[in-house]
């Protein structure tokens, strides 16, 4: 009699938001000082909450990044965040790229980040994602940084070539950039997702690109990661993405107009279909073969 095979459970992937105000994005910081964001509208609060409604309807968990000067200003948010089952994550304090800072600048950074959030959620962070994905091949010292003051893993590689950041010949998938026979593998890197196709190598795991691709290809890629390359995805977007509605900044390049208010207003029921079409978790989960891997070394 054939023996029957166990059949394979479907990959999961994992779902992250950057929770951060629209007037934080780099596109804006030639043209919003951040002196001015107190006296702006804010707008996360809500925007992010609308984010948690769609999870919760459909049972999705996912890690959220925070960044520490929406955590001081908004710690209901965060603690709300936390209590829905989903990992806190750390996006810095100040939204400012890794590559603007010296490694001592970046140690208190990321610290008072990490115990801030620590402090309101009471459960420990594990995981950085750099402003701009500003972590690249001349500055990794920064996951060293981040070991030290006690992270697990980074998400602040985007293996692309891009005018603001990338790495565009970095691993695909989840490695450990400082790997060193004397001193272990380092901190694992989780890059944001993107696909191989006709020799090139072409960004699918959210933000801009999300808004910017059909429907129908974004999700078409994320499953051709789970199927044909049996590797999770790494999807990420913003909760002013969400947002049709918010302030219209004046005097911005078309260029950056472009960027940032694409299609906004197609993003509510893009990601009703994008979180109806896969299956999702918080990052920790997702990868946690890998983070008990590094925590037995």
């Amino acid at each position: 009699m054939p023996v029957t095979p166990p059949s394979i459970p479907p990959i999961m992937n994992a779902f992250t938001v950057d929770v951060e105000d629209y007037f934080h994005v780099a596109l804006f910081e030639k043209h919003v000082s951040c002196d001015r964001w107190s006296t702006m509208e804010h707008r996360v609060e809500r925007n992010t909450d609308r984010i948690l409604e769609m999870m919760a309807q459909r049972d999705i968990h996912g890690t959220f990044f925070v960044l520490g000067w929406i955590a001081e200003r908004y710690p209901a948010l965060v603690r709300r965040i936390s209590d829905q089952g989903h990992e806190i994550a750390s996006h810095g304090m100040h939204h400012i790229r890794v590559t603007l800072q010296s490694p001592e600048v970046f140690f208190q950074d990321v610290q008072e980040c990490k115990h801030k959030l620590e402090d309101i959620c009471g459960q420990p962070v594990r995981g950085y994602r750099a402003s701009t994905y500003s972590i690249g091949r001349d500055n990794l010292w920064a996951l060293d940084v981040l070991k030290k003051a006690g992270y697990r893993y980074s998400s602040s590689i985007y293996p692309i070539r891009h005018d603001l950041y990338g790495w565009p010949d970095a691993p695909r998938f989840a490695f450990y950039p400082r790997r060193d026979e004397n001193k272990g593998d380092g901190l694992l890197e989780i890059p944001i997702s993107t696909l191989e196709w006709l020799g090139r190598r072409i960004p699918c795991g959210g933000g801009g690109y999300f808004r910017l691709y059909p429907l129908a290809f974004s999700i078409w890629a994320l499953r051709h990661l789970n199927k044909k390359e049996g590797e999770s995805a790494v999807f990420y977007l913003h909760p002013w993405e969400l947002d049709p509605g918010q302030p219209r900044l004046p005097g911005l390049p078309m260029k950056v107009r472009f960027r940032h208010y694409l299609n906004l207003e197609k993003m509510d029921a893009r990601l009703h279909c994008l979180l109806d079409s896969l299956r999702w978790d918080r990052m920790d989960r997702v990868f946690a073969h890998r983070l008990e891997m590094e925590n037995k070394r």
